[in-house]
């Protein structure tokens, strides 16, 4: 048995039984108990390997396992509580948008029982969102660029963009940043995108889980599993958000 299945094996005792205790008991019989007539040696037969009817586990394999799990479990309790744009009042439609998809891209995948679609295909698997803005900087400079919104999320407090402290706005360290009055480009490949630029039909993005291409082109298709949305927007010229869904086989 290689290591993945070892731990898949214990996953599986450690989710089935409250306790190491209750484990142990599980592997004795009523003939164990017979005969050595001491449940506290029995199960000390079954610790060692000695006696059981089924997988051993270590007391300690066990107890790291189950407090490794519960820390997971409050870990996303965490995370689906501590939304920056939960119970916020948002009224323009960016806000909002970026608000349905924060939860996914946070967790880098989709809800399976999410309701929300986009142009009428239920999500499903993992989101990559990517947002488009162009508007102008504390400078009067007219600015845009793509944003890796799942990578921002995680480097990034988005409490001061939800509660209208600040305007998101691309920044030369995302996924590409262009400034039309200083005529300077930059581009960025990040966790979740490679950055295709010397493109010959224009900037191209890579999604590393599924290597599928993401065609920011408003001409063409945004390609497999994407989707381009224009969000008609009080706070910028321009902002637009392309999701691509990378679908796990089954």
């Amino acid at each position: 048995m290689d290591r993945d299945e070892g731990l898949t094996a214990v996953d599986n005792i450690v989710t089935q039984f409250n306790t190491y205790e209750d484990f142990l008991d599980s592997q004795i019989t009523t003939v164990d108990l017979y005969y050595l007539e001491d449940e506290g040696l029995a199960r000390q037969l079954v610790e060692l390997g000695y006696r059981g009817t089924g997988e051993v586990v270590k007391r300690e394999d066990f107890e790291a396992r189950k407090a490794a799990i519960e820390i997971a479990r409050l870990a996303e309790r965490t995370q689906k509580k501590t939304l920056t744009s939960a119970g916020k009042d948002l009224q323009d439609n960016f806000l909002k948008a970026l608000a349905v998809r924060e939860e996914d891209n946070r967790n880098g995948k989709v809800s399976l029982n999410k309701n929300e679609t986009t142009a009428g295909h239920v999500l499903r698997g993992a989101l990559g969102t990517v947002i488009f803005i162009r508007d102008r900087n504390s400078h009067g400079q007219e600015i845009s660029g793509y944003i890796d919104y799942a990578h921002r999320l995680k480097i990034e407090d988005f409490e001061v963009y939800f509660s209208g402290k600040r305007r998101l706005l691309p920044k030369p360290t995302d996924m590409s940043f262009y400034n039309w009055d200083s005529h300077i480009a930059v581009w960025n490949s990040t966790p979740n995108y490679q950055v295709i630029a010397d493109n010959p039909e224009g900037l191209l993005f890579k999604y590393k889980r599924d290597r599928k291409i993401l065609n920011v082109d408003p001409k063409v298709s945004p390609g497999d599993n994407s989707t381009r949305t224009p969000i008609q927007t009080e706070l910028y010229i321009q902002a637009v958000i392309f999701d691509h869904i990378s679908r796990r086989k089954t």
